[in-house]
């Protein structure tokens, strides 16, 4: 495997021009697959295949797929359809239509088909793949279907590869472990998707009204590096685990993956951050422009803050800090808030971001405040680590710490959440504050009409709504929160409520918690969350499926924000 560092997304591979293949391009019909198929044998290019349900598309589906793209020049992948699925009862999670959309959005995917047969030996027969690619649970399996499939691959010249399998998962075991860990909270997901403003149509209306907006992002940019080892053994010296690195892989984090987030829901970020002068902060640069993020900085003296971690196939044992921490005199501390200020001429929206690697003193929150507070509609913030200075962040319009760095921030570990959040909205003068507590889902607050009143309480004065976490299985939770932050700012730039813009952070966050590394949620990300949400058994109501469901498919129309 390759033992250099990447960056996502993948450069466009030899024969495909950056921006080819629109998703939409990508999904035939059968005649349309065969024509394609034939015109690939004529120039001479070699037809890779994958089969499957893929009804949950999970970091095992990515890796598989990945893998299979390097065994030739072009990636078919066909996806059995919702009347021939049989491996569980009833209908598939994801209808067929999505579950063609979710893999055509990957980069390695060239072609996809929906074939409505329950095994794949009638297709192969058809298209006679060169290459047909099995997952290693296959090398040695006798099922009667897969036998029949081999021979149809083999009788034509093709060949049967199987994947490494070093990460493995189960999208029927994902969907079940959601289910199972919802129960809980089965009544009251089912009450919150009864809200008008939590409907489908609401909530796509919402995500369209991202669509142009302009936002500013100021904070720390992180390089998250993920090494991934094979199974670690003893070391002969000493009783010491040994790793043995196969892959590197390199993510932006911190606030440029706020801002990457941002962008691909849509909006127009600009990030304004510290960097070094030199050639990687110049890929930086050029990478994230080439997302929609422009970026300004001003110069610092340390490198980009690094953190590693190490993994056993989708396991992490060991976490590396490589930082030293930022150091701004008071001329950078000043320019950086001249920055933001300038920044924020005409954005809708900004996310101050404090990751306490020193990018931000006391002084300096208080004066990138105080420049984007009078200059944008929306201010939101976080915190990350118990060094970052939570209670300097006034008057925003949306927090959103963990309930550790709350508790941290007021010293306060023996309170009532809501009491503790009160008292923090009342310190602060924040007007939402969306509280995460990992599996247990969020917890959102924003004052009642009588929160000002001298002498009111928590009780009369904030109202609080829990959302129980939409991932039952979370792969990789790097990221959740940074997900969660765009997509509430966002939703809030837009006008909704408190409750609206906590669950659509949710399904962001949800959506992040599925992919191995900091990847960003689109906007399309979102759409299809909410789909599953809605269509998941765990809030299915038979009497209304279909209108649900249709309702949800054919949205009305939001004119897009300037």
């Amino acid at each position: 495997m390759a033992d250099r560092p990447r960056h996502d997304p993948p450069a466009p591979r030899p024969g495909r021009t950056a921006g080819a293949a629109p998703k939409r391009g990508k999904i035939v019909t059968l005649d349309e697959l065969l024509a394609r198929r034939r015109g690939a044998r004529q120039m001479g290019l070699t037809v890779v295949q994958c089969h499957g349900c893929f009804d949950i598309v999970h970091p095992g589906h990515i890796r598989h797929l990945r893998q299979a793209r390097s065994h030739g020049d072009i990636l078919l992948v066909t996806i059995t359809g919702d009347a021939a699925y049989v491996k569980r009862s009833g209908a598939p999670l994801i209808p067929e239509e999505l579950r063609a959309e979710n893999l055509a959005e990957l980069d390695c995917v060239d072609w996809v088909c929906i074939d409505p047969s329950p095994t794949a030996e009638a297709l192969l027969q058809r298209v006679q793949p060169d290459v047909y690619i099995k997952g290693r649970e296959y090398e040695h399996n006798s099922d009667p279907r897969f036998l029949a499939e081999r021979r149809a691959v083999e009788a034509a010249g093709g060949r049967i590869v199987f994947s490494s399998g070093d990460v493995v998962f189960s999208s029927t075991a994902l969907i079940a472990a959601l289910e199972r860990s919802a129960d809980p909270y089965q009544a009251r997901l089912s009450q919150l998707l009864d809200r008008p403003d939590l409907s489908g149509p609401a909530l796509h209306n919402a995500v369209a009204r991202f669509r142009g907006v302009p936002a500013v992002v100021v904070g720390e940019v992180i390089r998250d590096v993920y090494t991934l080892c094979d199974q670690p053994e003893v070391a002969s010296e000493s009783p010491v685990m040994t790793l043995r690195p196969l892959e590197h892989r390199q993510y932006d984090g911190g606030a440029a993956i706020i801002a990457r987030h941002l962008a691909a829901m849509g909006a127009r970020p600009t990030l304004v951050t510290a960097l070094p002068e030199g050639p990687e902060t110049d890929a930086l640069v050029a990478r994230l422009a080439a997302e929609g993020v422009e970026v300004r900085s001003v110069p610092c003296d340390q490198p980009l803050p690094e953190k590693q971690r190490f993994l056993v196939g989708a396991q992490k044992v060991m976490k590396l800090n490589n930082v030293r921490p930022l150091v701004l005199d008071a001329a950078r501390q000043d320019a950086l808030a001249r920055l933001a200020a300038d920044a924020a001429g005409g954005a809708a929206c900004a996310v101050v971001a404090d990751f306490a690697l020193g990018l931000f003193s006391a002084g300096s929150i208080d004066a990138v405040t105080g420049a984007l507070r009078p200059r944008v509609g929306t201010l939101a913030g976080d915190v990350s680590g118990r060094r970052a200075a939570l209670t300097r962040f006034h008057a925003y319009d949306l927090l959103c710490p963990s309930e550790r760095e709350l508790r941290d921030a007021l010293n306060c570990h023996d309170q009532g959440l809501a009491s503790v959040a009160w008292d923090f909205m009342q310190r602060t003068a924040t007007r939402t504050l969306i509280v995460t507590m990992g599996a247990d889902g969020l917890v959102a607050f924003e004052p009642r009409a009588s929160a000002l009143q001298a002498g009111a309480d928590f009780v009369s004065s904030v109202t609080g709504e829990h959302v129980p976490a939409l991932c039952g299985h979370a792969a990789d939770p790097l990221g959740c929160g940074d997900a969660l932050l765009a997509a509430a700012a966002l939703a809030t730039a837009a006008g909704l409520g408190a409750m609206p813009s906590a669950f659509l952070g949710s399904v962001a966050a949800a959506a992040e918690a599925q992919r191995l590394g900091n990847i960003p949620i689109s906007a399309a990300d979102l759409r299809h969350g909410v789909v599953r949400i809605h269509t998941a058994r765990l809030a299915w109501d038979p009497a209304r499926a279909d209108t649900t469901a249709a309702a949800i498919a054919e949205p009305a129309h939001a004119p897009a924000t300037a």
